[in-house]
C-alpha cells in the first residue's frame, strides 16, 4: 500500500473504532495477530483492545478523537490526536464526575498488506486524572 493509502486506513480506523464505537472495525482493519502496546505498557491482542475500547466508551460515551498530525513514511503512520469526552461512567474505579475532558495522545501504527499489524499508543493520563480531579493540577499543588 502507498503511504497515502496507509493514512486513509488509519483515518478510517479512528473514525469507526474510536469515534463511532464500532469495535468490529478492528476485525477488518487489524491483522488477527496484531501487536498492541497500550499506554500502560502492557501488550494486548485485538480482542483485548476491543474490550478496552468498550470500557472506555462506557466511561466517555461521547468520546471523539481529532487528528492534530498524521504522518506516513513507508509502512509506518504516526498520529498525534486530541480526545474529548464527558466522564459519565465509572473509569477504573473512579465514579462518574460529569466533567468534560480534553486529552492529548499519539499512536504509531505499522501497516502490512492493508492491515494494522502494530499499534503503539500513548495517552496523557496525568492530564486526564487532573481534569477528573483525581490528582491535583500543578497550579493547585502546595509549594
Amino acid at each position: 500500500m502507498s503511504e497515502e493509502e496507509n493514512k486513509v486506513l488509519v483515518r478510517r480506523f479512528v473514525k469507526e473504532f474510536w469515534n463511532e464505537g464500532n469495535t468490529t472495525a478492528a476485525d477488518e482493519l487489524m491483522a488477527p495477530g496484531a501487536i498492541i502496546h497500550m499506554p500502560t505498557g502492557e501488550v494486548v491482542n485485538p480482542d483485548e483492545l476491543k474490550s478496552f475500547a468498550r470500557m472506555w466508551r462506557g466511561s466517555f460515551p461521547d468520546w471523539h478523537s481529532t487528528f492534530e498530525d498524521l504522518i506516513s513514511e513507508g509502512d509506518r503512520v504516526a498520529e498525534r490526536w486530541t480526545g474529548r469526552g464527558t466522564h459519565l461512567g465509572e473509569l477504573e474505579g473512579i465514579p462518574p464526575t460529569g466533567k468534560r475532558v480534553e486529552v492529548p495522545g499519539s499512536v504509531f501504527y505499522r501497516i502490512v498488506g492493508g492491515k494494522i499489524v502494530e499499534f503503539r499508543g500513548q495517552l496523557d493520563m496525568m492530564s486526564l486524572m487532573q481534569q477528573l480531579g483525581v490528582i491535583a493540577s500543578p497550579q493547585h499543588a502546595e509549594a
